[in-house]
């Protein structure tokens, strides 16, 4: 009965999550009137190819016609967030309000923690941004 409670709790927060992400998004970009600006972000380990990874979100970028700012990645695995010096400049560049949001392949660019997750999206949208992915919350 536990593992299936605890899967059960587990589609729940990444159901709470993708609608909390979602409704961030929806809000950046209502707000905006003219062109929506994004940035591409993908996070990779070491010697692994990001454009793979960046040609999904570029795929996602261009069917919304959303124009893409910036792309970039980070070599350094699954780290906290914080400690990712790409992502810390795109951060920077919503603050800045030079991109509206960050657009990832997947979750796992961002974090596979649900609280880490969390704490992220709040952050961005502190910042006045917003978070888009090219695979739903529950597809990593």
């Amino acid at each position: 009965m536990t593992t299936v409670t605890t899967a059960l709790d587990r589609d729940a927060a990444v159901s709470r999550l993708g609608l909390l992400r979602r409704a961030q998004l929806e809000t950046v970009l209502r707000r905006e009137s003219g062109e929506k600006r994004i940035a591409l972000y993908v996070l990779v380990g070491f010697r692994e190819d990001p454009a793979p990874r960046l040609a999904a979100a570029q795929a996602l970028a261009t069917r919304l016609g959303w124009t893409v700012a910036d792309r970039t990645f980070d070599i350094t695995g699954p780290t906290g967030p914080a400690t990712r010096p790409q992502l810390a400049r795109l951060l920077a560049a919503a603050l800045r309000r030079e991109i509206h949001g960050i657009l990832a392949a997947s979750r796992l660019d961002i974090s596979d923690d649900d609280k880490e997750y969390e704490a992220m999206l709040e952050h961005i949208r502190t910042l006045g941004a917003g978070l888009a992915l090219a695979r739903e919350e529950s597809v990593l």
